[in-house]
C-alpha cells in the first residue's frame, strides 16, 4: 500500500507510466495496476525511478494478461530489456504477489 503523498511526489513517474501506456497502447487497467505496483514499490533513489517504471508496466501488463516484450517496454520508457528483465520479478514479490515460474 502507498501513502497519497507518494502519488504527489511522484507525479512526473505517474505521468511517464500514462504516456507509456498510451504509446503501448495498453489497457487502461494495465496502466492502473503499474501505477499501483510503482507506488507500492518506488525507490527513494531518483535514478532508479525510470527502471521502476519500466519493470511496473511490464509486470502490470503480465498480471492483466495484456502482455508486452521487455524489449517494446524498455524502447518505450528508455531503459534496456536487461534492466526489465532483473527488477519485474522481485517487483513482483515486493507487491505481495508471486511471479509466474515459468
Amino acid at each position: 500500500m502507498y501513502r497519497a503523498r507518494e502519488q504527489v511526489e511522484n507525479e512526473r513517474w505517474l505521468a511517464e507510466i500514462e504516456r507509456a501506456t498510451k504509446q503501448l497502447d495498453l489497457d487502461a487497467t494495465v496502466g492502473s495496476r503499474a501505477t499501483d505496483l510503482f507506488l507500492s514499490t518506488v525507490p527513494d533513489a531518483e535514478r532508479s525511478k525510470r527502471a521502476t517504471v519500466a519493470a511496473s508496466l511490464y509486470a502490470g501488463a503480465l498480471i492483466e494478461g495484456d502482455r508486452r516484450s521487455q524489449q517494446a517496454v524498455a524502447d518505450v520508457v528508455g531503459v534496456s530489456r536487461l534492466t526489465i528483465q532483473q527488477r519485474w520479478k522481485q517487483l513482483i514479490e515486493e507487491a505481495g504477489l508471486r511471479p509466474p515460474k515459468w
